[in-house]
């Protein structure tokens, strides 16, 4: 059996590496209790175990089927670390990926953290976590767990980058999609008050030449900075989409994430070949730092369409009957809907008018 080699106290540490056990430790003391503020009855143990327990309650399902999603913030994270503040992109976090279960009708139920820094700051990770956690408290779901880095050597000491892993679950039969999307079928659009997590390769470029632009008016009249603009937190829509689900039942048809790619993108996403969106643009308000994003940087409204939200955050796909009790529902779970346009004969097209 072979044995570690005698050497003497005071060589080479992980720490001097790159790697604070210590600031580990301390980190997890730190988000204990608000890791605890997000358990559902499911959830069985704590953290520090080396996996997390949830127990689905098969008594509610006849037939579950579990779906899952992977995401993170993109490039937002750096209008964070230049401003230094942490504590909203984690709530940005959580709507990437319970907004995406949702589309595919499943009850969001936990989800888990992937962080990699360049060095540990107790502080700033807990802030972090702080809005994964706010954000899990919002639609729900249990934080069940989750994994830290820090990755010395490789990444500056204030780099920071974020993934988050969500499971939900649906009855079979019960899934939304483009399988269920009919002619005559009524969209309705909840409204996005700003940039949420995507496009933002695209605004830093045209926006943000140095730190201090985030520091002067997001544009003419604005009562908000550019940074505070840039890092307003996602809406998480999947509270209003389960809400519109259990008023309509099988009313609603499908739900679109307006994320990367944009209104055209998404909404194409839960077409079937034979069918088109018509989108009225006007039908719904967009926030001015869009246009300000098509002002300085001379942005086509072709292009902004395939990059941005344009102030339009989810689309759901109803029975043209139940628009009122859709409208309502999401309006009762706190959301600006209305009816944004409808599904016509095509070949699976989104026009926008």
């Amino acid at each position: 059996m072979s044995r570690l080699l005698d050497q003497p106290e005071g060589g080479l540490t992980y720490a001097q590496a790159g790697v604070s056990i210590e600031a580990g430790d301390e980190f997890v003391q730190r988000i204990k209790d608000i890791v605890a503020s997000t358990a559902r009855p499911e959830v069985l143990g704590g953290i520090g175990g080396f996996g997390g327990l949830f127990h689905l309650n098969s008594g509610r399902y006849h037939d579950p089927v579990i779906v899952s999603s992977a995401d993170g913030v993109g490039t937002k994270l750096e209008i964070a670390r230049q401003l230094g503040r942490y504590d909203t992109v984690g709530i940005d976090l959580v709507a990437m990926l319970v907004d995406d279960l949702v589309c595919a009708g499943a009850e969001p139920l936990f989800m888990l953290d992937y962080v990699a820094v360049g060095q540990l700051d107790p502080e700033r990770l807990s802030a972090l976590i702080g809005g994964i956690a706010e954000g899990c408290r919002q639609c729900g779901v249990a934080l069940l767990g989750g994994e830290t880095a820090e990755h010395g050597g490789v990444m500056r000491p204030d780099d920071l980058d974020v993934a988050g892993f969500a499971v939900g679950v649906v009855e079979r039969g019960r899934e939304l999609g483009a399988h269920r999307v009919k002619k005559g079928d009524a969209l309705v659009g909840f409204g996005s008050p700003g940039l949420r997590s995507n496009g933002y390769t695209l605004a830093r470029k045209v926006l943000v030449a140095t730190d201090d632009d985030l520091h002067q008016r997001a544009h003419e009249g604005a009562e908000r900075t550019l940074g505070e603009e840039l890092l307003l937190p996602s809406v998480i829509y999947a509270p209003a989409v389960m809400a519109v689900a259990k008023s309509l039942g099988s009313g609603l048809h499908a739900a679109a994430h307006i994320t990367g790619g944009g209104i055209v993108g998404n909404v194409g996403r839960v077409l079937p070949p034979t069918l088109d969106a018509v989108i009225h643009m006007d039908s719904f308000e967009t926030p001015e730092i869009f246009y300000e994003i098509q002002r300085r940087g001379l942005v086509s409204a072709h292009e902004m369409v395939r990059v941005f939200n344009c102030g339009l955050g989810m689309v759901v796909c109803v029975d043209a009957d139940d628009v009122d009790d859709a409208i309502i529902a999401a309006r009762g779970a706190g959301l600006v809907a209305s009816v944004v346009g409808h599904a016509r004969p095509g070949t699976g097209q989104v026009v926008l008018t």
